[in-house]
């Protein structure tokens, strides 16, 4: 009876010997799969900060090269307004001189005889455009002095501000008949817009040197870029 609980007794033991060994061998397959299982989750760490860094670079935040983006996007955002006020200062090119920008003048020349020169110096802080020619009237006259088609120039003259542009007035024409001689004193100078229509602007009111003698045929240039230029006509 002892020899056969002694062999089932060493039955019963190697079982759970068995079963020891099995358990063992199962805890270890879960400790060399940890590792495993620890490297699944750590290979997508350095893809997520990589992840990471992309994202910088869209917001702005997070990594060193995200805000260096931020910040290269924040310099073509100025380019834009420098271009803006580039752009601001070519709409705004030449005015329309007038007498709002201009002072003017008119003073006696020796030649050609029987003529005055009209002076008009830009006062303002950008160019302005002298379209056609004055138009001037002399006293109360409700007529304006007929202009020299001849004189026209080739472009329209730009005056840049503390330059100035000419005209000539020849104050009267062939003597004979009754030409409508007298002596003026004052001078009003209206300025043509560009679409030569009317007048635009301020007019400027002048007093004519003393002894001015203007008659019916009295004629004005049109603008020009120097006063020999005026004064050829």
């Amino acid at each position: 009876m002892r020899t056969i609980r002694s062999r089932t007794a060493a039955a019963a033991t190697a079982a759970v010997l068995a079963g020891l060994s099995l358990s063992a061998c199962q805890s270890s397959g879960a400790v060399s799969g940890t590792p495993a299982e620890a490297r699944t989750e750590a290979g997508p760490t350095p893809s997520g900060e990589a992840g990471g860094t992309g994202k910088g670079h869209g917001e702005g935040p997070g990594t060193g090269q995200g805000a260096a983006g931020g910040q290269s996007g924040g310099t073509g955002k100025a380019g834009g307004k420098t271009g803006g006020k580039n752009q601001g200062a070519g709409d705004g090119s030449s005015a329309t001189c007038t007498g709002e920008n201009t002072k003017a003048v008119v003073s006696k020349v020796a030649r050609p005889i029987n003529h005055v020169l009209l002076t008009i110096t830009n006062t303002g802080s950008r160019s302005c455009d002298a379209y056609s020619a004055p138009l001037l009237g002399f006293d109360d006259e409700q007529s304006t002095t007929r202009i020299m088609e001849d004189s026209k120039p080739q472009s329209v003259v730009t005056v840049a501000p503390g330059e100035s542009a000419y005209a000539s007035i020849l104050l009267s024409g062939e003597g004979g008949g009754d030409s409508g001689g007298r002596t003026a004193r004052n001078l009003t100078v209206h300025f043509a817009p560009r679409s030569g229509s009317g007048s635009v602007g301020a007019p400027l009111k002048l007093t004519l040197p003393a002894g001015t003698h203007k008659d019916d045929k009295a004629a004005v240039t049109y603008w020009q870029s120097s006063a020999s230029d005026a004064l050829t006509y």
